[in-house]
């Protein structure tokens, strides 16, 4: 995987808060940390995303569906969304 570097400008204060939060959640580094932060936030969107779509296909049901199908589909979204 090639990696590519950015430029990051943050504020003194919220850079003490940064360098706060690896020492005591134990990062190796900022870097770390911030790549932790942007994988849990992109996990975040994909599943408001999922969740949106879920809620969108049980209004167009045509048949009823139990809580035990609506699970079922949901948790199969969720594993299609993991593959991507």
């Amino acid at each position: 995987m090639v990696t590519e570097m950015i430029t990051l400008k943050l504020d003194d204060q919220f850079l003490e808060e940064v360098d706060k939060a690896v020492k005591s959640a134990g990062y190796h580094n900022r870097t770390e940390l911030i790549r932790t932060a942007l994988r849990e936030k992109l996990d975040e969107i994909k599943l408001n995303k999922a969740m949106l779509e879920l809620a969108h296909l049980k209004g167009k049901a045509k048949k009823k569906i139990s809580s035990e199908m609506y699970e079922a589909a949901r948790n199969k979204a969720f594993e299609e969304l993991e593959k991507r």
